[in-house]
């Protein structure tokens, strides 16, 4: 049978055996320095004390005339028994030069030889010792007794060591009481931030923080999509790489720290981010990329802050784009297949009737109806790319009751425009435009679209523009028209409102601009131009359009 290990323990369980070891260690230590600490104040303090008493003693003309007396030890024993009375001190022994006592607290122990040292009260100088005698271990003070220049006797004052460890012990209990309750209130203090400091570590130990924050690292920067973590006053708490690429960030800048409004995001992007409610898959543009973004708040009673994921929808968009334009494509030569097939039917019926010269003459006039609309497109736009879209946007608007035509003005030959400006950006322009011309313009009169491609003549700048005969552009509201979101039509599934705001960033891109004017014949007219050259072909971050 396998034995489960026992778990580690936990990291604040770690800390609070640290803590409390540390803090019993530190008590015990500060008792222990105030203990030896009192204890030799307590020593010097009990020398003062025997030094001032046998001071004041020798000093007394009273001892000086009882020391000249025929019997010193008659009147010099009941005053120094009222001495040690007086003083607290527990003996004061009074002797003769050659260290006999005149007086003792046993009385025994009067004209008997005094224990200690005296040669330096001898020559005159007053000293303390510690030392045992009679009465045990002391700490005395010894003072010369002087009747002018001679010196006629010693005093001897002290306090027992027990004594002074009695009082040293009144102060200890006292000590022992507040370390006892320093201890005390540090182990409630460290209880109370170890317990939440558990609830924070959820009770893991330190090598399994550790493991998770190498996961947490290791995972954070796998992740290809945006993380963005927000604090509860929406500044940037993490960023991983991905979210970096994503919204343009420098991958060297520090922005930990940062407020969200801080970072150059548009204006809508930026919204969202300091919104409180929880966006969920909300398409955004930042100046080069389609981005889904989706914030959802971090739980735990209040605003911790929130958790932000961003996708990169660009190529999706680019694809969905093409897409649509398949389809349309599709639909168009579903119809002309249908209109070939009627037209078929026409010329054989018409062989049928014996009618052979009529019907090679309408099957003459179709070909070279249909063959004139490719020369001219052709002719005027020899770029294959922007070719086939306008050829296949043209059947498009025909099937719609547009009628598209691409201006004389239009001049631009295969092989002008440099590899930096990709085939699919050009589609994103024009194709948008195309769209939202044709929307304008149907179901006015005689509706139509105009379209013009060409390059200067120096082939510096190359210029893009899509008028219509539809209602036209409010010009207060030109700068709101390319905005993500907005539109004049009603919403499908896919949403709408994203057409004019994707070329724009398009465009912008490039370092080109876009600008929307009315048209002549009352509808609006839509101008893009980007940069050709080298120099000017470089991308412009978030360049915006001049509208």
């Amino acid at each position: 049978m396998r034995i489960p290990l026992p778990r580690p323990r936990s990291l604040a369980g770690q800390l609070f055996a640290m803590q409390a070891v540390l803090l019993t260690v530190v008590v015990a230590g500060y008792a222990l320095a105030t203990y030896l600490s009192h204890r030799g104040e307590a020593e010097e303090a009990a020398g003062r004390q025997a030094t001032s008493v046998a001071l004041s003693v020798a000093d007394s003309p009273s001892v000086r005339e009882a020391i000249r007396s025929s019997d010193p030890s008659a009147r010099l024993q009941p005053y120094a028994v009222a001495v040690v009375r007086d003083t607290d001190v527990d003996f004061v022994t009074i002797m003769n030069p050659r260290g006999i006592r005149w007086t003792h607290p046993d009385p025994a122990q009067i004209g008997l030889p005094f224990q200690g040292h005296t040669g330096p009260a001898l020559r005159g100088r007053t000293f303390t010792e510690t030392y045992t005698g009679t009465l045990g271990p002391s700490v005395r003070a010894v003072t010369p007794v002087r009747d002018g220049d001679r010196i006629v006797g010693l005093v001897s004052a002290g306090i027992r060591v027990e004594e002074i460890g009695r009082r040293v012990q009144e102060q200890l209990a006292a000590l022992l009481a507040v370390a006892a309750g320093a201890l005390g209130l540090g182990a409630v203090g460290t209880y109370v931030i170890n317990a939440r400091l558990r609830r924070h570590t959820h009770g893991m130990n330190a090598t399994e923080l550790s493991h998770m924050h190498d996961y947490h690292q290791a995972a954070l920067h796998a992740v290809r999509e945006g993380l963005l973590m927000l604090d509860g006053q929406f500044r940037v708490a993490l960023i991983n790489d991905g979210g970096r690429e994503l919204l343009g960030v420098d991958q060297e800048e520090d922005v930990v720290g940062r407020s969200v409004a801080e970072l150059g995001l548009p204006a809508p992007l930026t919204g969202a981010l300091l919104a409180s409610e929880p966006r969920v898959d909300e398409v955004h543009l930042t100046a080069d990329r389609v981005l889904v973004v989706n914030t959802s708040p971090v739980t735990g009673g209040q605003r911790r802050g929130s958790v932000v994921t961003l996708r990169d929808v660009t190529e999706l968009q680019s694809l969905m784009g093409e897409l649509d334009s398949e389809r349309g494509f599709t639909q168009a030569l579903r119809s002309q297949a249908h209109e070939a097939a009627n037209r078929l039917h026409t010329v054989v019926s018409l062989i049928e009737l014996g009618r052979a010269e009529e019907a090679v003459e309408f099957a003459t006039a179709e070909l070279e109806l249909a063959q004139a609309l490719t020369d001219q497109v052709v002719a005027a736009v020899s770029e294959p790319v922007l070719a086939a879209l306008l050829l296949g946007k043209t059947a498009q608007a025909n099937e719609r009751g547009v009628e598209l035509v691409v201006s004389p003005d239009s001049r631009l030959d295969d092989g002008l425009l440099p590899e930096a400006l990709p085939s699919r950006d050009l589609v994103t322009i024009l194709g948008n435009l195309i769209d939202n011309a044709v929307d304008a313009a149907q179901g006015g009169v005689r509706p139509r679209v105009t379209v013009t491609a060409l390059t200067e003549e120096d082939g510096s700048e190359l210029v893009l523009r899509v008028g219509d005969t539809g209602p036209g552009v409010d010009p207060d509201r030109t700068e709101e028209l390319f905005r993500l979101g907005y539109t004049t039509k009603p919403s499908g599934p896919g949403g709408r409102g994203l057409g004019l705001a994707l070329v724009r960033q398009a465009v912008s891109r490039h370092g080109g601009t876009l600008a929307v004017t009315s048209g002549e014949e009352g509808g609006a007219v839509f101008d893009v131009r980007i940069p050709l050259r080298e120099t000017a072909g470089a991308v412009v971050n978030g360049a915006g359009g001049a509208v």
